[in-house]
């Protein structure tokens, strides 16, 4: 399977919102700041510093994640990772994840979180896998699903 990883384009962002959407509505459901971010990642992740990647085999986008800034210097949060459900199960999402790690070696970055859901085993697996290990959620965290909270120190 060739993978290739690109980075953001206007064009990009309708696979951006449809591969997000479709794994929110298919474990939880689309929060009000979900839908905000995914109908505009250029205002909410690009112009404030972040990296959008998508996964593109075959031609076609069957994969995204996002980088966006958090307020601690250095720190990105990791965020909006979707596979295409006919392609999960290829690694893709391994792939991803490594590209996205990769990217922020790139940029000096102290670390990286993330928030999810004990629900998705597998994409946890893959984050312990890669290095993340848990940490408390804070109270007032940004998304009302997350019960756990994971960070890598780069």
């Amino acid at each position: 399977m060739s993978v290739k990883i690109l980075n953001f384009k206007e064009e990009y962002s309708k696979y951006f919102y449809e591969l997000n959407i479709e794994w929110l509505k298919m474990y939880f459901y689309v929060e009000e700041h979900d839908e905000e971010v995914l109908l505009n990642p250029k205002e909410f992740i690009i112009d404030p510093g972040g990296i959008i990647l998508f996964a593109q085999y075959d031609s076609k986008i069957v994969g995204t994640v996002a980088l966006i800034p958090v307020a601690k210097d250095k720190c990105f949060e990791l965020t909006k990772m979707a596979v295409s459900p006919e392609y999960r199960g290829n690694k893709i999402g391994q792939i991803i994840l490594k590209n996205c790690i990769n990217k922020a070696k790139e940029m000096e970055l102290d670390k990286l979180i993330l928030y999810s859901n004990r629900v998705l085993k597998n994409a946890i697996h893959i984050y312990k896998k890669n290095g993340f290990v848990e940490i408390p959620v804070e109270p007032g965290s940004p998304y009302k699903r997350a019960d756990i909270k994971m960070e890598l120190k780069l």
